[in-house]
């Protein structure tokens, strides 16, 4: 044991992901491979509540565009087409003009209201440069009451975000909640009536507390509490109190896995808290749902591609 040369995690990572996501993802895998050991490219989510006005155009003129924008102007026109292709079923279908009309309008506000479209049309604004493009985005500036004009983060990360679909005075849990950029992004909706922010890591939490008096001004971080619960035990602390609760659960971060030594979790003393994730992941979505409202709604999400933490776990 003294003797044997000592393995590097990242190695060790990707022959289990060479292993398992070649069989999992077939021949999108070496594409996929590829992008997980590529250098990392940030998205920038501007921050609402700093005087930000001259910086969309800044960006533009770096050829950065918001990708949220383009994501619900692409929605919008898929919506439209798809009601126009309803519609003229249904006026071969139907024989008085009138009943068609009314039904082609009733199915375009019902695509125009679906969840999809009010989610990414919120007020979240992330810009990234464009495929192939590895500028690197300025680091983020204070403003004259000194909170930070964006946040760097992996634009996908936003995704969650989006899907919760956070509504006006919403109650919300962010049951995982560090580092806190999914946590800024909630805020940056306008929408939370209050936002529950914990994570069980006491020194994690102490980061996220650093980013929202970076980027939030007073009035709106008392909107925030900010706990270190055990996640799994939630249900018990408050249960059936929140209309929306993302729950993104510690996973293998297979980026982070694949590149980084420090704090990898395919470190050989690390072999049984990898082998535990799912059922620690499960229990985490089992306490989400539990504290979610009557109709409440749950995402669930990691940052890893096995189907093991992901499809599994919701099955």
């Amino acid at each position: 044991a003294a003797t044997a040369p000592r393995i590097p995690s990242t190695r060790l990572a990707l022959h289990h992901f060479d292993t398992n996501y070649s069989l999992h993802l077939g021949a999108l895998w070496p594409s996929v491979r590829a992008a997980l050991l590529c250098e990392q490219k940030y998205g920038a989510l501007l921050n609402n509540f700093a005087a930000t006005d001259h910086v969309p155009q800044e960006l533009e003129l770096l050829n950065a565009t918001d990708f949220v924008s383009e994501a619900s102007q692409k929605a919008q026109e898929w919506q439209r087409g798809a009601a126009m292709g309803e519609a003229a079923t249904a006026c071969q279908e139907d024989s008085g003009e009138g009943r068609s009309v009314m039904r082609a309008e009733t199915m375009t506000q019902a695509e125009l209201s679906s969840p999809l479209f009010t989610s990414i049309s919120s007020k979240i604004k992330c810009y990234t440069f464009p495929r192939g493009d590895i500028t690197r985005f300025r680091p983020a500036r204070p403003d004259a009451l000194g909170l930070l004009d964006y946040y760097l983060m992996d634009a996908a990360s936003l995704l969650p975000v989006l899907a919760l679909n956070v509504q006006p005075d919403d109650f919300v849990l962010d049951l995982c909640a560090a580092p806190g950029g999914k946590t800024l992004a909630l805020l940056q909706t306008g929408f939370c009536g209050h936002l529950a922010a914990n994570d069980v890591s006491v020194s994690r939490t102490k980061r996220l507390y650093q980013i929202l008096h970076s980027y939030v001004p007073r009035e709106v971080r008392d909107t925030v509490s900010v706990t270190s619960y055990d996640g799994r035990d939630w249900d018990q602390v408050k249960g059936g109190t929140f209309h929306k609760v993302l729950v993104d659960v510690p996973c293998t971060t297979d980026r982070h896995s694949a590149m980084e030594e420090d704090n990898n979790i395919f470190h050989k003393r690390r072999t049984k808290e990898r082998q535990m994730l799912p059922m620690l992941q499960l229990q985490l979505l089992m306490a989400g749902i539990l504290v979610a409202k009557p109709g409440g709604e749950v995402v669930y999400s990691t940052c890893s591609l096995s189907p093991l933490q992901n499809e599994c776990v919701v099955e």
